[in-house]
């Protein structure tokens, strides 16, 4: 007579194997000394979670079962959860700049060219940036599946963020002790507007009280680089 056992995991799992290797439930039974009942209710709660099918059916009803589960849906909240229980979490992408070996290196040179710098030296740099924010209802966001403490690992990283539709652009300096107006916009940066706005009426003044210790640090995003911002 089958006596009441404790199911843990292994036990779980060898009743699992084998109702998979077509064993009916009464051989399990009586081979692992537990109550057909229980073995019952193990083999339906795994038909209900989509991982198992009853293993004393014949041929043709198995196939019935295999393709009725296979087409079963699964809600976005279990796979959620099953997610979740092996450590991945939604979330977002780090958004990077795609260097090339030859932008890494030149990187490297300058920041050890100006490693000994003194905070008297730094004062007269100005570093800038430049952001738009889009206005569309939807942000067209994308979400991966990671686990914790790998944000920055290269294989969940974007190194390119397609802008697109209405938005606003906000242009920024800072310096050491100071900072420049934040410019904001509603139009697309173009040549022109960098330099009659951006470098003739916010950098131009710090470069005036600086004189030639002055170092005016941008990106080479386009339109910084324009012909018509170098003349």
């Amino acid at each position: 007579m089958a006596q009441k056992k404790h199911l843990d995991d292994f036990l779980r799992g060898r009743i699992i194997g084998r109702l998979e290797c077509r064993r009916t439930q009464l051989e399990v039974s009586e081979e692992l000394g537990i109550a057909q009942s229980v073995i019952s209710r193990l083999c339906q709660l795994f038909q209900d979670d989509g991982n198992l099918l009853p293993k004393e059916t014949d041929g043709t009803q198995h196939q019935i079962c295999l393709v009725s589960s296979q087409v079963s849906s699964v809600s976005r909240q279990t796979v959620y959860r099953r997610l979740g229980h092996i450590g991945l979490y939604a979330r977002r992408p780090v958004r990077c700049v795609p260097l090339t070996a030859t932008h890494c290196r030149l990187r490297l040179i300058w920041s050890r060219e100006h490693a000994l710098w003194r905070p008297q030296q730094w004062s007269c740099v100005i570093f800038s940036e430049e952001s738009r924010f889009s206005l569309q209802s939807h942000s067209l966001r994308t979400l991966i599946w990671r686990e914790p403490g790998t944000r920055y690992h290269h294989e969940n990283t974007i190194e390119r963020h397609r802008y697109g539709g209405a938005g606003w652009l906000v242009w920024g300096g800072i310096i050491l002790g100071s900072r420049t107006d934040l410019h904001v916009q509603s139009a697309t940066m173009t040549g022109h507007i960098y330099r009659d706005v951006i470098l003739e009426q916010l950098v131009r003044l710090f470069r005036g009280a600086m004189d030639a210790e002055f170092l005016f640090m941008d990106d080479n995003v386009r339109p910084h680089p324009a012909n018509i911002v170098d003349q």
